[in-house]
């Protein structure tokens, strides 16, 4: 039986950020986002990236979406170096990867209907009529959830579950293969929180889609991925399986991560 592809591969990454200049007699001062980052995600496995806030997990997300480019290293989707592509091909290959941010009021328009927000990538990459791009976003919320009546309406309608539902329908209706989750329930109370894991787990169980789960929280990364990535101050300090590393973690980092969770649930078999 053959091995799944590694849809993901992010080879001794560096990310430094240049502050402004506080002296014409000195070189601006650099600060190390990411250290020499490497990961693989395999399609059907998907992983999640824990650590605490600045530790380099959204500038991980922002260069795996290609919103930024490494200082160093390469990041490779399906085998194609993502930073070297053309802009048209980057463009083209943007279907297969798409993104759900923390806010789900702040990434949907206000002014636009739901339809018309949730069909926007398939219409940008495919050029769809506009009575196709309703059908698809129609087909796309039934998967969230969502009936036919929330079309015509707009982000404030909604609630905060119901406005990640839509993000997500959004981020599928290009049907990728992976999806970068970027801290995507922590703005959620924890009731809604389980109720979008849940529809996380169905999407992945069901249309095989492969997410890259930004989190702070192990418990949260417990319940959706197979493998996880502990980050701190911009390096990977351990990963693996999530139930090893969650059940015998080695590093002292993950320890501390573990000891602050005040009841994790084990995860569930992958």
């Amino acid at each position: 039986m053959n091995a799944p592809p590694v849809l993901l591969e992010v080879r001794d990454v560096t990310r430094r950020y240049t502050l402004p200049r506080e002296s014409l007699f000195k070189p601006p001062a650099e600060v190390p986002a990411l250290r020499g980052v490497s990961l693989q995600v395999t399609a059907g496995r998907s992983m999640g990236i824990v650590g605490e806030s600045g530790s380099g997990k959204s500038t991980l997300a922002r260069l795996v979406m290609a919103l930024e480019a490494p200082t160093s290293g390469e990041i490779l989707f399906m085998g194609r170096h993502l930073h070297a592509l053309p802009a048209h091909e980057l463009r083209t290959a943007r279907r297969d990867f798409q993104m759900v941010f923390q806010d789900p009021y702040g990434s949907l328009d206000p002014r636009r209907p739901i339809w018309r927000t949730v069909a926007e990538p398939a219409a940008a990459l495919e050029g769809a009529s506009r009575a196709e791009q309703r059908e698809r976003a129609a087909a796309t919320l039934a998967s969230v959830g969502l009936s036919a009546d929330a079309l015509d309406k707009f982000p404030h309608e909604f609630s905060g579950g119901q406005r990640q539902r839509i993000a997500i329908a959004r981020a599928l209706i290009t049907r990728p293969k992976l999806i970068v989750a970027d801290e995507a329930v922590s703005a959620l109370d924890v009731s809604v929180q389980a109720q979008v894991l849940n529809l996380m787990a169905d999407l992945r169980d069901e249309h095989g889609v492969t997410f890259l789960f930004i989190s702070h929280d192990l418990a949260v990364v417990g319940h959706l991925c197979a493998d996880v990535a502990v980050m701190q101050g911009g390096l990977i300090v351990e990963q693996g399986p999530v139930r090893q590393v969650l059940r015998e973690p080695t590093h002292e980092y993950t320890r501390t991560l573990l000891a602050s969770v005040p009841e994790l649930v084990a995860p569930p078999a992958t």
